[in-house]
């Protein structure tokens, strides 16, 4: 179906360029449109528009908040809008930062801007010398468009990638006020991300970058490339393109946790997201509050909490022990140890808020988070799910050791007793997952919880016994290290595992296996503006 999309939903172009050139008024450009743009017409304007095209948003609260990482401390607690809808899968009336609007309207302005750099390195006449270029905007594009299916999609599933609904995919800058888009299908979707990716990866350079970090250089290409086919269910390229990051020596890229047991809460967070740190492949410098709402103590009702710590995440039983180390117990995983907050709000400190001030004597301004989006710690899982899901089980469990070398000390001692850090075989993840019970759909009690979930995969298989096990303890380690990103949420979809939201005083509220509350709902002024809205069973 055919569909206008008003003017202020995909104008995005015309205020990017007007706030990265500041060429001139955004009035006089926007009167200038839709044939004479901001002059792109050099190698270092190109350079210095592409920073914009950059997401300016991540959707770490939404998705984050759809997920069984965050459970109901009680009305007592107070909460925000945006995360009381999203914890009861309501339709989302906020139109703050995080909201779907937000998240919406700046991936979007991303890809504009994307398309619009892409239109300038053509009229130039597509130099091989802007090449490199040339690949960052194809990624940057596929990147807002990826983080808008994660989060406004159903999860890819081949055998209904042609039902799903997919999203505009606009492949040039706008020529008109009122443009033609279609949504089209899943398939579709998928589809153009992919070739954009393929298309980027052999022209990737960070030679005219001055922080890599901050842009795509060749690792974090290559990790969003093996995330992409991992979600994509192409797991010889998953496998390929992991390699390429991890290389020959997998912990170069790997984050080093035993000098973090030396800092305090603000450092730990300042370190978590250096650009020297090397396990951290891209950094996005983001408007959010993700580290107001996900990481501290603000709005307590809907959070992370002890019960989830101690029963499914950190502090649950696992090959690496358990508790959080000393007096609760052994443990030699080091976040376990470096859990900060209370019984309402138990977070390990990943983000920490940047405050912009824009009127610092009423207080107001933006509130900011670093996202490390890609790393090698979650590459490497990345690969381990892949060879498991290949049943290459041997490779696996190599790199779940690997992961497990750098995450957990090497011992812990508690009153004499002394843990020592695993090497686990094929058999070992097997004999640990086999002992312990599924977590209910609906647990009555803290101790029904267990980091073992039922499996219910969308468009693909996995078979009970061993690969499963694998499967199992892969996922658990992608939970503890994409913590508060939002990844969680796209990883239910893709298992179909299910879950409930407790509602202290109401009825659960119970994700089932292919939900459609899975593809959050579009903003209203989207579907206002022709947008198709996403289906639901169930409001």
């Amino acid at each position: 179906m055919k569909l206008k999309i008003m003017n202020n939903i995909f104008k995005y172009a015309a205020i990017s360029a007007c706030a990265v050139l500041s060429m001139t008024s955004c009035d006089d450009f926007l009167d200038k449109l839709p044939d004479d743009r901001a002059e792109l017409n050099t190698e270092e304007k190109i350079n210095k528009f592409l920073v914009s095209a950059y997401p300016s948003a991540t959707n770490a609260m939404v998705m984050e908040t759809s997920s069984d990482n965050m459970t109901d401390n009680g009305s007592s607690y107070s909460t925000t809008l945006l995360m009381e809808q999203l914890y009861r899968f309501q339709k989302v009336e906020d139109q703050n930062n995080d909201s779907p609007y937000f998240l919406w309207n700046r991936y979007y302005e991303s890809v504009a801007t994307a398309n619009e750099a892409l239109a300038a390195i053509n009229r130039l006449g597509g130099p091989d010398a802007m090449r490199p270029q040339w690949a960052e905007a194809k990624l940057c594009r596929a990147l807002s468009m990826f983080m808008l299916a994660n989060t406004f999609c159903m999860g890819w599933n081949p055998e209904k990638a042609d039902e799903y609904l997919g999203l505009p995919y606009p492949l040039e800058p706008a020529k008109n006020i009122y443009e033609v888009y279609t949504r089209g299908t899943l398939r579709e979707l998928y589809s153009k991300i992919n070739k954009d990716i393929e298309d980027a990866l052999p022209y990737v350079s960070e030679d005219h970058y001055s922080v890599p970090k901050y842009h795509f250089n060749v690792k974090a290409a290559y990790a969003f490339a093996a995330r992409f086919n991992l979600y994509y269910m192409n797991y010889d390229k998953c496998v390929e393109y992991a390699s390429k990051v991890l290389g020959d020596e997998p912990t170069s890229v790997l984050r080093d946790f035993e000098p973090y047991t030396k800092f305090g809460r603000e450092d730990i967070a300042s370190q978590y997201i250096r650009s020297s740190e090397k396990a951290n492949l891209m950094l996005l410098a983001v408007n959010s509050g993700a580290g107001r709402y996900l990481c501290s103590g603000s709005s307590p009702r809907f959070k992370h909490n002890y019960t989830i710590i101690a029963y499914e995440t950190y502090w649950v039983d696992c090959p690496w022990g358990s508790g959080s180390g000393g007096s609760a117990g052994l443990n030699t995983l080091y976040y376990a140890s470096m859990i900060y907050g209370n019984n309402q709000c138990a977070t390990f400190p990943k983000f920490d808020e940047i405050f912009e001030y824009t009127d610092k004597i009423n207080g107001t301004g933006f509130a900011h988070v670093v996202d490390n989006i890609f790393t090698g710690d979650e590459t490497l899982l990345c690969r381990a799910e892949a060879y498991a899901l290949k049943k290459d089980y041997d490779k696996a469990v190599a790199d779940i050791n690997l992961w497990i070398s750098t995450h957990c000390k090497e011992k812990d001692e508690d009153g004499g007793t002394v843990l020592m850090r695993p090497v686990l075989t094929v058999q070992d993840v097997d004999n640990f997952i086999e002992s312990l019970e599924y977590a209910p759909v609906v647990p009555e009690g803290s101790r029904d919880r267990s980091m073992r979930k039922t499996f219910n995969p969308q468009g693909f298989t996995v078979e009970a016994g061993t690969q499963e096990n694998m499967l199992q303890l892969i996922l658990h380690m992608r939970r503890i290290e994409t913590m508060f990103q939002g990844m969680r949420f796209v990883d239910l979809k893709r298992y179909g595992i299910e879950y409930s939201h407790l509602v202290a005083g109401e009825d659960p509220v119970t994700f089932k296996a292919g939900d459609l509350r899975g593809a959050i709902q579009l903003p209203d002024d989207v579907i206002m503006a022709g947008i198709e809205a996403n289906p639901r069973d169930v409001e």
